[in-house]
């Protein structure tokens, strides 16, 4: 499968009218060929069961380079998979690659979901994602939460999964005063996933760090908790 054989059989399903409508949801100057998710979904899945790991990297970055929306949510989705042999490498460097071009929530949330999913395949990445705390890219910056959201999955997290809840919650606080909606969205995100799991240290992370936060992420992060978690006196 090429990219211009991927990009007919996206367009071969545009829907115009539709995409009027995304392209006026989305806000983000690109085109739009109004396909339902499941439909991209079930394209990406096809090809990705298709082709070796070297052609789906060269066709993600195929459609990424087309710029097309539902050809960037279709580069995401040739990688989600729990396990990629015998190295997952290639996959790894093709979805972070696209970062610091991300410029709108849907598209860096589709390509997040695979990236979870390496990112658990090697904690060790988080060395590499850290650095993304750090990027004037507020994109990037908000990355570093959704990429890592499996780290408040687990009721019984083992010693390094506890260390990661701790480095990410490190972040978290780092980025408590940062003005961006979207940066305190996923700063709440984060929390709020994390309590349901471990609510000691969502309570604790809101004690200390939930007066930084815009009052409604604050009281998002603390939704779970049944209370607008204040600090202690």
């Amino acid at each position: 499968m090429t990219g211009e054989g991927a990009l007919a059989a996206l367009r071969a399903l545009a829907d115009p009218e539709r995409a009027e409508g995304m392209a006026a949801y989305h806000k983000v100057d690109r085109p739009y060929l109004g396909l339902s998710n499941a439909a991209v979904t079930d394209l990406a899945t096809a090809w990705r069961k298709a082709l070796s790991l070297d052609e789906r990297v060269a066709l993600a970055r195929d459609l990424w380079a087309s710029d097309v929306y539902e050809a960037r949510i279709a580069a995401g989705k040739l990688f989600l998979q729990a396990r990629i042999r015998p190295d997952d490498g290639p996959a790894w460097a093709c979805l972070t690659g696209f970062v610091p071009e991300f410029d709108s929530w849907a598209i860096a949330d589709a390509v997040a979901q695979a990236g979870q999913k390496r990112v658990v395949a090697d904690p060790a990445r988080l060395d590499e994602i850290e650095g993304w705390t750090r990027s004037d890219h507020m994109w990037t910056r908000r990355a570093a939460l959704v990429f890592t959201l499996p780290f408040t999955k687990s009721r019984h997290p083992r010693p390094a999964e506890e260390a990661a809840r701790d480095r990410i919650l490190g972040w978290c606080a780092g980025y408590a005063e940062d003005p961006d909606w979207f940066i305190q969205k996923a700063v709440a995100w984060w929390v709020r996933d994390l309590s349901k799991k471990d609510r000691s240290r969502a309570q604790a992370f809101l004690q200390t760090n939930g007066p930084r936060l815009k009052p409604w992420a604050r009281k998002e992060a603390a939704r779970h908790l049944g209370e607008d978690t204040a600090p202690t006196a």
